[in-house]
């Protein structure tokens, strides 16, 4: 969310780096300044009201004190309308907050100056690329094939179950899946990012205060009898193990890393480029969450990128890192890198990590802050990343190490999983 000293002190800035969004933020923007001036005539009002109450409470009680009940008593009746108008006064005042508030969560976070103009995921810029990509068997085949092939994940089992977009894993595939998320949790850790284990359901202020509500709630599966909220991505409960903190300034860089399901409606997908595990409704991810201070939050941000390079090295995957247009940014994100793998039995790349940097946005939504020099409360900086979401680097293993003979484990699974090759 973004602060309103910095709506005031920078409305035409902000106006002109929105339109990199594609979003038009005028009229919303004048929308809430004429809302917070209103608000805050209403505060003077109110303390002035609050005010004058106090000292007639005080002149009453001299005067009874004296002897003068009588110019007491119509005193207490001024004090009286006087309560009634702070009443009067506080009501509108909350009103005003809560609309200001509804206001400001319209507006998305202001994209860092680096990033692309552009509508479409065919704007965003390539930045690097690396890995070679492998020439395949006559015969190859997509990973739901492969997968058919060999037993080892069965999507038609997850229809049965629950619908489509909830996979079962079987045999070496679960092994290997599983391996997977210790490797990934393995390297996070060896990076300095503690471990965490959070819940998978979170409430709603939760979900406003990373921004997946009210953007994304449509995406969202929200058990309604407790007013809870699957996760998307352990990126909500980890950062929101912050909200409403303080932190000492010395504890920075603050990295935790946490694996968890991730549960997303992706309602209206449809199509080949959706198929198998390409876009799942159910899946599993390691996600990396920074708190920073802001004078390093983006070198911190190719930190992340530097390090998600390193394990997709490791797998030996081919892959590349784009830098995201404005049309194609998070709604909270002022900067984000999205690796895509390129699987090679479709030929397509598939994305499989994104990597941001949100700034104070999300931290103003969650109240998180830190004590500067001065002893002064300052917005902290808050990034997250993926690292990594399994199933389409799971896709891209199956297809881009299958051979005649099966497919082969990248050597440095094999510890983790027990076996070289799925025959």
């Amino acid at each position: 969310m973004l602060k309103l000293q910095a709506i005031r002190d920078g409305k035409e800035a902000i106006t002109t780096a929105l339109k990199k969004r594609n979003f038009d933020a005028t009229s919303l923007l004048d929308a809430i300044l004429e809302l917070d001036d209103k608000r805050r005539a209403t505060q003077t009002k109110l303390d002035a009201t609050l005010a004058e109450s106090n000292k007639l409470s005080k002149e009453i009680g001299m005067l009874f004190k004296t002897g003068k009940a009588q110019e007491a008593n119509v005193l207490k009746e001024k004090t009286v309308a006087l309560k009634e108008e702070s009443k009067t006064l506080g009501d509108e005042l909350n009103t005003a907050a809560e609309e200001l508030q509804t206001l400001l969560y319209q507006i998305p976070n202001v994209p860092h100056e680096t990033v692309p103009a552009g509508s479409t995921d065919e704007d965003n810029e390539e930045i690097f690329k690396e890995g070679e990509i492998p020439t395949l068997v006559s015969n190859a085949l997509p990973h739901w094939e492969l997968a058919k092939k060999h037993d080892i994940i069965d999507f038609e089992l997850g229809v049965k179950i629950a619908g489509a977009g909830f996979p079962v894993y079987k045999g070496k595939g679960a092994r290997l899946q599983r391996a997977l998320i210790s490797y990934f949790l393995d390297k996070n850790v060896e990076a300095g990012y503690t471990e965490m284990q959070v819940p998978h359901l979170v409430n709603e202020a939760s979900g406003l205060g990373t921004g997946q509500l009210p953007d994304k709630e449509g995406q969202m599966y929200h058990v309604g009898e407790d007013d809870l909220y699957l996760i998307p991505t352990a990126e909500v409960p980890v950062t929101n193990l912050f909200r409403d903190e303080i932190v000492n300034e010395k504890d920075f860089p603050i990295c935790y890393t946490a694996y968890t399901p991730c549960f997303r409606r992706e309602a209206g997908s449809y199509g080949a480029h959706v198929r198998g595990l390409n876009r799942l409704h159910q899946f599993d991810k390691v996600e990396i969450v920074r708190v920073e201070h802001p004078k390093n939050s983006y070198t911190a941000l190719d930190g992340m990128v530097e390090h998600i390079k390193n394990i997709l090295r490791e797998l030996k995957l081919p892959y590349r890192v784009l830098r995201l247009c404005g049309g194609d940014l998070g709604f909270t994100a002022a900067l984000t890198f999205d690796f895509e793998v390129f699987s090679t039995a479709q030929d397509r790349w598939l994305e499989i990590s994104s990597v941001s940097n949100f700034e104070n946005y999300q931290a103003n939504r969650l109240k998180l802050r830190y004590k500067d020099e001065n002893g002064k409360s300052q917005l902290a900086h808050t990034l997250n990343g993926s690292s990594l979401a399994l199933p389409r680097v799971l896709a891209g293993i199956l297809e881009n190490y299958q051979t005649e003979d099966g497919i082969q484990i990248p050597e440095v699974l094999v510890p983790y999983c027990g076996f070289e090759t799925i025959g």
